[in-house]
């Protein structure tokens, strides 16, 4: 059997080579290697895939999140309502704009914003949702768009997760995760689905303003050198690494679907363990059904129940097997964000959350007895 990694790039890479290879050594020679062609060439790519009218490339994902904030122009002091249970950079930009982040409690079922909690959280303060479409799923977007139409706010999605991932809207309509709220940000971290050999990042929006104003502000908040018309940052996604993103994007679909067929083989595999919470698609889906395309696995997340997760994970770590435990401690309690404004009966989900999920490999490149190994550990020793 083949080393079990937590994510195979390495793997991924062998069957690409050739074709990376080549195009790294094009914009080696053409020289372009900031906003040159080959950036042009992903971004309109990448909207055709979306079916976005503006795609904008940055450094990273970090940035795309506080750049999306600074287009909107968020002003210091407003709230701006997220998810407790997910990783640090979604608030971190909140926090950094001066912006006041309002931490709420998440679904138990998809670990996604809470659709109740975001209603009790809106204050005359509130200007902002943003919804992470947490290990690949979309959050429930129809209903977040639906209270910020209401209530006269902006969404921003943090689609870090969950690229190629579709949401399905109650009438049967179709939407890719990343192009339903104003504005969304992503990473081409090299660890996600669409992931670079680098560091990288988008933004994502259908509104024309908002796009010229996000534009300048990528680059210097110039619109032609030397004139400064906005406060702007320097975030560019360069040439190599635009190349690269470029092809795995035209299998990105394939890469998707190859982490869907390895969730439903570890869930087949757990069916009948009455201590192992398996993730599911949508909340009206009892499994992964075979058409799943509203989940797309950036993990693959278990909860441990009347068990010990923290003694398999240190099991699994000496049986060779890698795995994670995403995220160990909610934001509301991470001494960077502590507000005495949080009560802890607000986070229940979370503060149960934290204890019991474990994400267990996930990549495109797992074959079935890797699976089988992994699937067998577990339950040998949840059953010991």
């Amino acid at each position: 059997m083949k080393k079990i990694q937590m994510v195979d790039l390495k793997g991924q890479y062998s069957k690409i080579k050739n074709e990376v290879d080549s195009s790294v050594l094009e914009v080696l020679d053409s020289t372009a290697y900031i906003n040159g062609p080959r950036v042009h060439e992903f971004q309109k790519n990448l909207e055709t895939y979306l079916g976005v009218k503006h795609v904008i490339p940055c450094a990273n994902g970090t940035d795309a999140l506080q750049i999306a904030m600074m287009g909107l122009g968020l002003k210091p002091g407003d709230e701006v309502i997220t998810a407790d249970f997910t990783f640090a950079a979604t608030v971190e930009v909140i926090a950094l704009l001066q912006l006041t982040p309002v931490l709420v409690d998440v679904d138990p079922i998809n670990f996604n914003i809470d659709i109740d909690a975001i209603k009790k959280a809106i204050t005359p303060k509130t200007k902002a949702i943003v919804p992470v479409h947490l290990f690949g799923m979309c959050a429930n977007m129809e209903a977040i768009m639906q209270i910020a139409s209401d209530h006269n706010l902006f969404v921003i999605e943090d689609n870090a997760q969950a690229i190629g991932s579709t949401y399905t809207y109650s009438n049967g309509t179709k939407a890719k995760a990343g192009t339903i709220g104003h504005v969304a940000s992503t990473s081409f971290f090299p660890s996600k689905n669409l992931g670079c050999y680098g560091d990288g990042g988008a933004i994502f929006t259908n509104d024309d303003d908002l796009a010229h104003a996000i534009r300048g502000i990528v680059n210097h908040g110039m619109y032609e050198r030397y004139h400064h018309d906005v406060v702007g940052v320097n975030s560019r996604l360069d040439s190599i690494q635009a190349a690269i993103l470029d092809i795995k994007l035209k299998k990105l679909d394939i890469y998707n679907k190859a982490r869907q067929n390895a969730a439903r083989a570890y869930n087949k595999a757990f069916e009948g363990q009455t201590n192992i919470i398996t993730p599911t698609g949508k909340d009206v889906c009892s499994g992964i059904c075979d058409t799943c395309d509203c989940h797309v696995f950036h993990q693959y997340t278990l909860r441990i129940i009347n068990s010990d997760r923290d003694a398999l994970v240190k099991h699994l770590n000496e049986k060779g097997i890698p795995c994670g435990v995403y995220y160990p401690i909610p934001l509301h309690r991470q001494k960077a964000y502590l507000d005495e404004r949080y009560n802890e009966d607000d986070f229940k989900v979370t503060n149960q959350l934290v204890k019991e999920v474990i994400s267990l490999p996930m990549h495109t490149e797992l074959d079935d007895e890797q699976i089988e190994f992994i699937t067998t550990t577990v339950i040998n020793f949840i059953t010991a």
